[in-house]
């Protein structure tokens, strides 16, 4: 807190508009991204980071905080896109100028502009976008005689797990990542967890107790009941999945693409056999029903402009610059973080580093991005409460009971 009250005092003196820029929790790309475009400003303004919490539910909180005392310290933000209706809905997001909403879209993927938009306008800048893959082993498939050029559904994958004995990895944890997979089910069964969205609260219409929710939480009873998943189920999240797909018994996982990078990190280190990511394969997320396509998870960061910024024409500028191609490119390289700019993924060094590259580009321009709504923490943490354990879900039930606790809440008569 002092270092950025220092740094919107102007640096110890200097006259050089400092913009802060407050972001998520990375390997250090952001801050080199920041000194690269302080660089690119010549002089006009310099861009100061400061590193928020590490769960973005906490991110959230402090920025809200802050931005309903109209803190005009806080120029750029690193959101996550569920929480960008929330502050758009609030006032606390500088409205984007149409040129720059025009650039900024331009070669970019179509989720990462969803995710980006709230009641039909474009309120904040897409910066990387995140995906989940179907991860297999190579050496399972071949064995399965499981053809993964072709789409393959979840039930498939939990009958071939069960028929070779191998390990399936999904996120149980109650966490958001469960609220991710029940989102992926349910739009990849034609639906949505919120079918209709209203100025009130209390008129919201979830669709929790819909034939694709009934659907998606047959999915997730299945796999939680095949036998294959962990032991411990109930709390394994993104970095115990990833962890367990380097063992032996492994076969199948649905994850972000940093299990690659993991992977590779483990060789260098000596920790991980060499032979275990060459036996790696990658395709789009599982179907639930044959003949309808995957909507797979998106993720990621987009950049707001704080509504209270003395500096939004400074800061939409930067922001232009941090989101450029060249620092995409850059960003996914080192960080792991995969670019929302499409043209990216034809860079060379790319696709040396991240050979699934096309892979995420084509669930990118797929995938679906989790309710928009500016209730969405009251919304998913209803979810992870009544989802959870995945081993407890009643195809149909348990979507009614989830769907009652969030009206609830939103109607103002229960508190989570």
């Amino acid at each position: 807190m002092l270092a950025s009250g220092l740094a919107a005092c102007g640096g110890g003196g200097s006259d050089v508009p400092v913009l802060n820029w407050y972001t998520n929790p990375d390997s250090g790309g952001q801050a080199e991204i920041a000194a690269r475009c302080t660089d690119a400003a010549d002089g006009q303004y310099r861009i100061a980071t400061s590193v928020l919490p590490r769960e973005s539910s906490a991110q959230r909180e402090q920025l809200i905080r802050r931005l309903a005392a109209n803190d005009s310290s806080i120029d750029i933000m690193s959101l996550d896109p569920p929480y960008i209706p929330e502050f758009a809905e609030a006032g606390f997001l500088a409205p984007v100028p149409e040129d720059v909403a025009e650039r900024v879209t331009e070669d970019t993927v179509e989720s990462a502009i969803e995710g980006s938009t709230w009641d039909g306008e474009l309120v904040a800048v897409p910066f990387w976008a995140n995906t989940q893959l179907l991860w297999y082993r190579e050496s399972v498939v071949e064995a399965a005689g499981l053809d993964m050029s072709e789409p393959v559904t979840w039930e498939q994958l939990v009958e071939v797990s069960q028929e070779q004995d191998v390990r399936m990895g999904a996120q149980g944890i109650r966490a958001e990542a469960l609220t991710v997979w029940l989102n992926a089910l349910i739009e990849s069964a034609g639906g949505s967890i919120i079918q209709e969205n209203a100025e009130d609260p209390a008129d919201i219409e979830l669709g929790l107790a819909t034939d694709a929710a009934v659907r998606a939480a047959e999915i997730m009873h299945t796999v939680a009941e095949s036998g294959q998943v962990s032991p411990a189920f109930s709390t394994t999240g993104e970095g115990e999945n990833a962890v367990a797909f380097e063992s032996e018994d492994a076969g199948f996982m649905v994850n972000w693409p940093f299990v690659w990078p993991q992977a590779l990190a483990g060789v260098e280190a000596g920790t991980l056999d060499p032979s275990v990511p060459e036996d790696y394969g990658w395709t789009i997320y599982p179907r639930v029903d044959e003949n309808e396509p995957a909507a797979p998870p998106y993720g990621g960061i987009n950049l707001g402009i704080g509504a209270f910024s003395e500096y939004p024409e400074f800061a939409y500028e930067a922001a232009e610059c941090i989101v450029s191609d060249e620092n995409q490119a850059y960003y996914f390289i080192t960080n792991g973080n995969p670019a929302s700019s499409t043209t990216v993924y034809d860079d060379p060094e790319v696709l040396e580093l991240f050979p699934m590259a096309p892979a995420i580009r084509e669930s990118l321009e797929m995938a679906a991005p989790r309710p928009q709504t500016p209730y969405y923490n009251e919304v998913s943490v209803g979810i992870q409460r009544t989802y959870h354990p995945v081993t407890s879900v009643e195809p149909g039930a348990t979507g009614e009971v989830a769907a009652a606790l969030i009206n609830a809440v939103l109607r103002g008569e229960q508190l989570l």
